[in-house]
């Protein structure tokens, strides 16, 4: 019974030797296998298996690409302006041989390099230069880290600084800097507004000005056109009127010499039509040379007539 017993207990001991010297390596991983203390090879994805007793797992490797938030670094820059730096480190392990022997601790040797890079690249620079600089800055420290880390299998992918805090004066002084820029701009936009308005009143009352004097020239030019109209209307009525006249008298001269009237009646006629003439409104009156004659011999038969009168009486 003892003897079936330990027979057992063997079996179970070699089934467990057996399943421990099977490994499945899973994807984005690699092992270190080292032979007697040696190093032997490297176990990419899959199933592999290693000699019990002889070989053992030295490490397991992370080829995924890695974050390490590093704490705020205190850093001094040329005009000697201290301030706080903290950055943020993307990596991959690129060669896990280099990785698991170059160096102990190689998160705690990214971070010491990184701050004494920074500090280096920081104390080339002042304090405006660095606040304005993160892309030199970060594109600084990852080449610096990268040729660093190669030796230990790891590849620095990207470098950011997270944070740039300075100190509390030069915050307060910098808060105010940039409350008087915006106080400067406020104004120049104001000023800006003002103008283009006062501009645009102006060329509105310009321009009205404008309208006003066209309107203006307009109607005068309508006026006067309508003046224009009017009197050739009336000439043309006053005229049509004189051609009426003329005709009239002209129809009736004929009418007259066509009764047979001698020239008596004509001068008769005449003198009827310039006593009527006297009886208007005219300022001025002009008097045919045959009308003067004969009423230069009416004036002689009236004074032959009155002395005739004086002696008789």
């Amino acid at each position: 019974m003892a003897g079936i017993t330990i027979f057992i207990v063997l079996i179970v001991l070699v089934l467990w030797i057996l399943a421990s010297c099977i490994r499945i390596v899973p994807q984005a991983y690699a092992i270190v296998v080292e032979r007697l203390g040696a190093y032997k090879e490297t176990w990419n994805t899959g199933i592999h298996f290693k000699t019990p007793f002889i070989d053992r797992v030295a490490r397991r490797v992370n080829l995924k690409e890695q974050v390490v938030d590093f704490p705020p670094q205190p850093v001094i820059t040329k005009d000697n302006v201290t301030m706080q730096i903290d950055t943020v480190v993307f990596f991959q392990i690129t060669d896990p041989k280099l990785f698991a022997y170059g160096v102990e601790n190689p998160i705690m040797a990214i971070e010491n390099l990184s701050a004494t890079t920074l500090r280096n690249i920081i104390g080339d620079m002042e304090l405006d230069e660095t606040l304005t600089s993160r892309e030199v800055i970060n594109t600084k420290m990852r080449a610096s880290l990268d040729v660093a880390t190669d030796p230990w299998g790891i590849k620095v992918n990207r470098v950011e600084l997270k944070n740039i805090i300075p100190p509390a004066a030069i915050q307060e002084a910098m808060e105010k800097q940039m409350k008087a820029e915006r106080e400067r701009r406020e104004a120049i936009l104001r000023a800006e507004g003002e103008k283009k308005s006062t501009i645009l009143v102006a060329e509105g009352k310009k321009e009205s000005a404008i309208l006003d004097a066209e309107a203006e020239k307009q109607a005068a030019i309508l006026k006067a056109e309508a003046q224009k109209e009017r009197m050739i209307k009336e000439a043309e009525g006053q005229a049509e009127a004189v051609l009426k006249v003329q005709k009239a008298n002209a129809e009736g001269i004929r009418m007259i010499r066509e009764a047979g009237a001698d020239q008596a009646v004509l001068t008769l006629k005449s003198l009827e039509a310039f006593g009527k003439a006297a009886d208007g409104k005219a300022t001025k009156i002009i008097i045919p040379s045959e009308i003067q004659g004969l009423a230069g011999l009416a004036s002689s038969l009236k004074e032959i007539v009155v002395e005739d009168k004086k002696t008789e009486e």
